[in-house]
């Protein structure tokens, strides 16, 4: 069921609200909280309530209540802190007010538009690199995991963005410690034991940044030119704010971002490929190596994976004033919950919503052409900067590796981890066999 939304109508009625018992029954089963949304947009639509705490938090799934709290109406529904603060700290992803404005419009012109041409050639080097790695594991038949592999890729890929060198082993194994601190967020306890908890790994990975911040200072440049830390460290001569720390914030901030989202979908695609082959071999069929078609048809498989397991699958807010939502009033003070993950999956906007069809994202499919209802890496102001980039290196990695290699794995993850990302929640071993053709 989806809701009707008709924001600014007047008057307003009381928010729908799941019933105690229903909270309760998830309680006793102890389930995810994406059990709670889905009973909670199941039983009641696309903007509802549930009361896990003293006051109730609102689910938002309806795309026309999407576009309005997240696309016409940031200011009044905003970011409080985010979980990744710890590792993050300052830097645009968690930043807020006047600080978030002035590092955006200092991020935006480096991942958009023009600025992307600039990480072309560092992403397609990332690509042939894992390309090559990949055609000896099929040669030896040594077993490899997909998702550690798409970690490699996508952090050498960011890498060379940021300081213009490629990851070398020993960055590479520090900066391992950022999943790990990634994962364990959602679990930490409250306060300073929080940070006791990982600060063993935020020492290691705040070395790699410092060194590197260092390196950019010294103009130590890579094959490819400098990296986005020059652009922050020449910031820094006009706009004080920019300090070593928020330099460093930012460095994280960029890294966590523009990799651990990127890895995640990739490994997502090859298990939806083991169990939908024909994916595959269509979107080989789509053109030849190189053609426009070919990589519409690579895209869509992206597009696609992003539709069942979003970037970012729960985008959090807090409404600053009072306000009428989808026809229901919403309270000053009061918690959202958006989940692009449900909209997604939402029979009344998808048919046929937990099948894997990238059909839906060529020319004719079935895709709803309502902004609201296909939100995988956010909408409005706050979206995620590193859209195009993440979408561009995607693209150039399947273009090399889905022609050459199939992959089959020896076992694949029974569900889920829901945490910051929706994750896989195990190893993904497999062994690579040369592909014939493509």
């Amino acid at each position: 069921m989806t809701t009707t939304a008709n924001p600014g109508s007047s008057p307003a009625a009381p928010m729908p609200e799941l019933a105690p018992a229903e909270v309760a029954q998830w309680r006793a089963e102890e389930a995810e909280l994406i059990e709670l949304l889905t009973r909670t947009r199941q039983r009641l639509g696309g903007v509802a309530a549930f009361r896990i705490g003293p006051r109730p938090t609102v689910l938002v799934t309806d795309p026309e209540a999407v576009q309005h709290v997240l696309g016409r109406h940031p200011e009044r529904y905003v970011k409080r802190s985010h979980r990744a603060r710890m590792l993050a700290g300052d830097g645009v992803l968690s930043a807020s007010g006047d600080a978030w404005k002035r590092q955006r419009r200092m991020l935006q012109a480096q991942f958009t538009g023009p600025g992307m041409r600039r990480y072309e050639q560092r992403i397609a080097a990332a690509a042939r690199r894992t390309a090559d790695r990949w055609a000896g594991y099929a040669q030896s038949g040594e077993r490899v995991d997909i998702g550690e592999q798409m970690r490699h890729f996508a952090l050498d890929t960011i890498w060379r963005a940021l300081t213009g060198h490629p990851l070398d082993a020993a960055t590479e194994r520090e900066l391992d410690r950022i999943p790990v601190v990634v994962a364990a967020l959602p679990q930490l306890p409250d306060g300073a034991r929080a940070h006791d908890a990982v600060a063993g790994d935020l020492a290691r990975i705040d070395a790699v940044a410092h060194a590197a911040v260092d390196a950019a200072r010294r103009r130590e440049d890579g094959p490819d030119g400098p990296g986005v830390l020059r652009d922050l460290l020449d910031a820094a001569e006009h706009h004080p704010e920019y300090t070593d720390r928020l330099i460093r914030d930012e460095l994280v901030t960029l890294l966590v971002a523009g990799h651990e989202t990127t890895a995640t979908t990739l490994t997502w695609l090859y298990l939806l490929l083991d169990a939908h082959p024909d994916a595959r071999t269509w979107a080989l069929a789509a053109g030849p190596e190189g053609s426009p078609e070919r990589r519409e048809a690579v895209q869509a498989l992206v597009s696609e994976t992003l539709r069942l397991y979003p970037s970012a699958w729960i985008l959090p807010r807090h409404a600053l004033t009072d306000d009428t939502l989808a026809g229901h009033h919403v309270e000053a003070g009061t918690d959202l919950l958006v989940c692009p993950y449900l909209t997604h999956r939402d029979p009344a906007l998808w048919p046929d919503p937990e099948r894997f069809d990238p059909t839906r994202f060529t020319p004719g499919g079935t895709r709803p052409a309502h902004l609201g209802a296909y939100f995988p890496f956010g909408l409005g102001a706050r979206a995620c900067l590193g859209t195009q980039f993440a979408l561009r290196e995607s693209t150039a990695l399947l273009e090399l590796l889905l022609p050459a290699h199939t992959v089959d794995f020896r076992s694949t993850p029974a569900g889920a981890v829901w945490g910051i990302t929706v994750r896989p929640d195990g190893p993904t071993p497999a062994v690579l066999t040369a592909a014939t053709g493509g």
